[in-house]
């Protein structure tokens, strides 16, 4: 029984605006094109194609999803690709009529012709599906593959056994083959082994990822992800302007951050409250204008659990990075129990798979900051889960930013609250995590498609685009 995922896969470093649109596809693209390196085929093509499905279509010209692709079949990576220059990039690709496969191989291309969304047909495994197919200079087809982008980042292939001996299914990285010393799959088996081994539920986290790396690297590595967050929400602070994508959203950040510099606003009894709508502000600003950007466990979702840090580190007596590592691995727990069981996927269960489960993540890393006991921590993500039941994902425009951006605001004054109400008590409550848990994937399979990501249905089709 290993567990799910570990937590330098739920906090990765990629590329605005969205990991299931942006960084998935440009994984996909990227190994598709690994793969034909590696069989000794990509030097015979000719041209290439991808065609996107579900979600993907419907929304992927808003969430960036062509340019994502092109940028794989480069082979950037949204962990390394330089943002500022990206555009670029993608722009000149246009122009010349050109690509170069993997950085090597060059091609004729035809982002209009050769990238397809399908804005009304899917794929049967998930909503974001993708198929990638390579033609000789002959037309004969050299390889097709199928891809889905499962959230977060994550990219799978078909069920069933791998195609091929390149195959590029399989989630981002492989698992280690080495057992796990505290396996878990649920709430109440992250409880018991807390209660058994004495350990808080980031000790059970850190346990599992020596599997991995030793402490040295854990401790690095996620402190890595805290800097590349601070810097997120330092950028999104400085810059001013409208975000991309025709609905000439301001930026607030920056102007909200003046304000709260001003002399006097500490009077105010909920100016911490304004800073850490701040820190998720502006992170969703720079995240929807393609950015560097860290998934927790999203795009979409990614300023709840910064801001909740920044509320920690700015405000928290004695706070200090061994707790901002203590708060991420608890997170990260938290987050794996949560796609395991049911999806941090808006494609396929709504928001409350993205900020639902951002704002339980950062609720349980902060309750353990506090001093909360593995119980309270449980309690703490089950009362964020159980608030964002049944929120819609409706993207207006297809832009991750209305009513994303203020959603993250609102989800991390919902974490901070979730943690200080289980704090009152002792742990012990009615609804566990696992039958929230549980709730969240079955509300998900009851939505309508129309509120999943495709923007066809709520504010996506009650707010005029201008």
């Amino acid at each position: 029984m290993p567990v799910p995922v570990s937590v330098f896969d739920l906090f990765s470093i990629g590329i605005g605006p969205s990991s299931s649109h942006t960084v998935g596809p440009m994984r996909a693209a990227a190994r598709f094109v690994t793969g034909l390196a590696e069989d000794g085929l990509l030097p015979r093509v000719g041209r290439v194609r991808a065609e996107l499905f579900g979600s993907l279509g419907a929304t992927g010209h808003g969430h960036g999803s062509g340019p994502a692709v092109l940028l794989g079949l480069l082979g950037e990576r949204p962990e390394t690709v330089d943002t500022t220059r990206a555009p670029g990039i993608v722009a000149a690709i246009g122009e010349s009529g050109r690509l170069r496969l993997g950085g090597t191989h060059e091609i004729a291309f035809s982002a209009s012709d050769d990238v397809v969304l399908h804005r009304r047909r899917s794929l049967p495994e998930h909503p974001n599906g993708m198929e990638f197919r390579a033609w000789g200079a002959d037309g004969g087809e050299l390889r097709a593959r199928t891809f889905y982008s499962v959230g977060g980042g994550f990219v799978r292939g078909p069920a069933g056994p791998p195609d091929g001996p390149a195959a590029d299914a399989g989630p981002v990285p492989s698992p280690s083959p080495l057992p796990y010393p505290f396996p878990f799959r649920s709430g109440a088996d992250l409880l018991a082994i807390c209660a058994r081994t004495g350990l808080p539920v980031s000790g059970v986290m850190r346990g599992n990822e020596r599997v991995h790396r030793d402490d040295t690297a854990v401790d690095d590595g996620l402190l890595r992800i805290w800097a590349v967050m601070q810097d997120c929400v330092r950028n999104g602070c400085e810059r001013d302007g409208v975000l991309p994508g025709g609905l000439r959203v301001r930026r607030r950040a920056p102007g909200l951050h003046r304000w709260l510099l001003a002399a006097g606003r500490e009077s105010d009894p909920l100016h911490v409250m304004d800073w850490v709508s701040l820190f998720a502000m502006a992170v969703n600003e720079e995240n929807a204008s393609g950015g560097r950007i860290v998934t927790a466990p999203t795009n979409g979702a990614a300023g709840i659990v910064p801001a909740v840090l920044h509320y920690y580190r700015r405000f928290v007596p004695g706070a200090d990075d061994a707790g901002v590592v203590r708060f991420l691995l608890t997170a990260g727990a938290i987050g794996s129990i949560i796609k395991e069981n049911a999806s941090i996927s808006g494609a396929e269960v709504g928001c409350q798979g993205e900020v639902g489960s951002a704002a339980a993540m950062a609720a349980a890393g902060l309750t353990e900051v506090l001093g909360g006991t593995p119980e309270q921590v449980e309690n703490a993500a089950e009362i964020a889960v159980e608030h964002h039941l049944g929120l819609t994902c409706d993207p207006v425009g297809g832009l991750v930013q209305i009513p994303c951006i203020e959603r993250n605001a609102v989800g991390a004054a919902k974490a901070i609250h979730a943690a200080r109400m289980a704090l009152y008590g002792d742990g012990t409550h009615v609804v566990s995590l696992d039958k929230a848990i549980k709730t969240m994937r079955e509300t998900g399979a009851d939505m309508k498609v129309k509120y999943k990501e495709t923007s066809r249905g709520g504010l996506a089709v009650n707010v005029i685009e201008c």
